[in-house]
């Protein structure tokens, strides 16, 4: 008997970039020698949200979470001796992804590529930026057309280039239930589409569907997710064939790429890290109907700072030795015909209708933004509320805490640090790139984005030509800002739900004592200097300190020390609470404390939360910072008793 043939082991992939283009071309080269097999791209927060690095809100983010890349030479250098035309990259850009591909095209031209056999794909998913990640720059409206102007770029000129990245992956990051992820990218996916069908013929409109790809999370309860991904896949088919038309089944195919869930990566015995991603890529991976086109895994230590290229070489490994060394892909589908899973897709699939039904009254994805931001903030409070009361259990976080302490974590090299040189080196190689340039093209080129921006063509030849003249990132983004605007998303922490309500009497009761003490009630600014847009833990302590009666000064992300400093000072503010997740809380910090020295308000006092090292919080505390919270710190009605005592002046005085 003949045995079936093996399957095709999906694409390995390291989410990777730091520092400066050629430090990240030298990571690239080495994974891709350890046997990854695809490259995914991680941009820093200015590249991003399209700044150049000599920005004032890019001051000590350049390098950070990604590679900083400003112009031409910059991309030159990233895929330096990478031949594009052998590779399938990914890219994690959304608001400047049609910049990033122009520069991508360019920098293929150069090696002399055949343009239209790239593959690999943009994210370009704005949607979720709004409702999650926070890289945003325009309204939603300009946002979609340029979204959907890159699509039909490709489809004419890199037809294997999947145009979009529907991204689920930072809902569930954002506390998103699996009904909700379902239903919040689905609705993303058809908001695209109905968009991008009048920009294509109508005979290729079925191949455009087939191009829209989706990146996926998948968290610790993993049979769950396993049928989160089932129902993906039926989700998807139905609505191509019912409201799409889309006759051809291999149009209809669901194609997802995932990283695992980052979100439940613990500081405590990080070790355990470990079991929890490999448990996390069982759920994409097991059934062969719903696998994963591509996986990136985070990196064990990630919950402690940024990994080392040891820590991401095992993640690659544990890949590795799940494609290779156990027989999953030898095998038909394990699940089908399963009454359990069967049962869990079909809750699932009726719970992401239910969704997906009410944001079409609403106008569909773009129309619901506030909707479904609102609702990601009270499934996260209600996620972290049952960790603090124990209903979820969290190994060596909210049980069986006691254990030996790690030697994994144990000396100065456990986790990497930035270059501190880095960003100096960016600043001087980007102003020697503005003075060596055509100043005359790059002006030409920048009227002819302008004037495409503002008569409704496509923005991807001016952008590409752009890339070629020499213009930044910064200056092709300034051009973007000036003709579609900027935006700023909603917070999600307005409203006053009833059922987070249990538990807070006793705090309650100490705001008010503290607020009668003070003459007035006891105010709280939740600040978010610099670039970062991961908002999660910011919205939590603001929603929390809100539901104990505190009044909350929580205006969202992307704002200057000095904004932060002048709202403090303007409010008459209590106390200031500073989340940065993005790695610069040292420079962020001290710019803040500095101003509050300068403008006579350094008695209000400052906490800070982030991916803290203990080294550097210690230096925060140098600095004046009063409390410093890491990952660790999960129980948030100790963080808000902290702040009661802060502030209370019975206690200053008593002290």
């Amino acid at each position: 008997m003949s045995q079936p043939q093996k399957d095709r082991p999906w694409l390995f992939r390291t989410y990777a970039g730091h520092s400066t283009a050629s430090a990240s071309n030298a990571l690239y080269r080495g994974n891709l020698a350890k046997g990854q097999t695809g490259l995914s791209v991680a941009f820093d927060l200015p590249t991003q949200t399209g700044y150049d690095s000599d920005h004032i809100l890019a001051k000590g983010e350049v390098g950070k979470v990604g590679v900083p890349v400003s112009h031409l030479g910059d991309m030159r250098a990233l895929f330096n001796n990478i031949p594009l035309d052998q590779m399938n990259t990914s890219m994690t850009i959304n608001a400047t992804a049609p910049w990033l591909l122009s520069l991508y095209i360019a920098v293929a031209e150069e090696q002399g590529a055949d343009v239209s056999a790239l593959q690999g794909t943009v994210q370009n998913d704005i949607i979720k930026e709004y409702l999650s990640r926070g890289t945003y720059i325009c309204p939603p409206e300009p946002s979609l057309r340029m979204i959907t102007d890159v699509a039909a770029y490709t489809r004419e000129h890199l037809p294997k280039w999947n145009p979009m990245n529907v991204c689920s992956y930072h809902l569930q990051e954002a506390g998103a239930t699996p009904e909700e992820e379902l239903a919040f990218a689905l609705a993303t996916a058809t908001a695209v589409l109905d968009d991008l069908k009048g920009k294509v013929p109508a005979a290729h409109f079925p191949a455009m569907v087939g191009r829209i790809s989706f990146f996926v999370n998948a968290g610790i309860r993993f049979v769950t997710e396993l049928c989160k991904m089932r129902a993906f896949v039926e989700l998807w088919d139905e609505i191509c064939a019912t409201r799409y038309g889309v006759e051809d089944a291999k149009y209809r195919r669901f194609r997802y790429g995932v990283q695992v869930n980052s979100l439940g990566l613990t500081e405590q015995q990080p070790e355990n890290n470990v079991y929890r991603i490999l448990l996390e890529t069982l759920a994409v991976t097991l059934s062969k109907n719903a696998r994963a086109r591509a996986v990136q895994l985070p990196a064990w230590n990630e919950a402690l700072g940024l990994p080392r290229p040891w820590d991401q070489q095992w993640s690659l490994r544990m890949q590795q030795i799940l494609a290779y060394e156990t027989d999953l892909l030898e095998f038909d589908d394990l699940f089908d015909g399963n009454p359990a899973i069967d049962r869990k897709v079909n809750e699932l699939k009726d719970g992401a209708r239910a969704e997906l039904a009410q944001i079409d009254r609403m106008g569909g994805a773009v129309g619901a933004i506030g909707y479904m931001k609102s609702r990601l903030v009270e499934s996260n409070a209600a996620r972290i509320a049952g960790i603090e009361k124990g209903d979820t259990t969290v190994v060596g976080v909210n049980k069986w805490q006691a254990g030996e302490p790690s030697p994994l974590t144990a000396g100065e090299d456990a986790i990497m640090v930035s270059d501190p040189e880095a960003e100096a080196d960016q600043l001087r190689r980007l102003a020697q790139w503005k003075a060596d340039r055509d100043a005359g093209a790059v002006k030409e080129a920048l009227a002819a984005l302008r004037a495409a921006a503002k008569d409704g063509s496509n923005i991807m030849p001016p952008s590409i030509a752009c890339a070629r003249s020499g213009v930044t990132t910064g200056e092709w983004a300034d051009v973007i800002r000036s003709v579609f605007g900027q935006y700023r998303a909603p917070t999600g922490v307005s409203s006053n739900p009833s059922n987070r309500t249990e538990g807070l009497e006793d705090l309650r009761e100490q705001v008010d004592l503290v607020s009668a003490a003070l003459g007035r009630r006891l105010k709280f600014l939740v600040g978010k200097p610099g670039l970062d847009g991961h908002s999660n833990g910011a919205e939590q302590i603001a929603v929390r300190a809100r539901d104990c009666g505190m009044e909350i000064d929580y205006e969202g992300i992307r704002l200057t020390p000095e904004e932060i400093v002048t709202a403090a000072q303007n409010g008459d503010v209590h106390v200031i609470g500073l989340s940065i997740l993005s790695g610069s809380h040292i420079p962020l910090v001290r710019d803040v404390m500095t101003r509050l020295q300068m403008a006579g308000i350094s008695h209000i006092p400052v906490i800070a939360g982030g991916i803290i090292p203990e080294d550097d919080a210690t230096e925060l505390r140098a600095m004046g910072v009063a409390r410093v919270y890491t990952p660790k710190d999960f129980e948030l009605n100790k963080i808000m008793n902290d702040i009661v005592t802060l502030v209370d002046p019975r206690s200053v005085a008593a002290e």
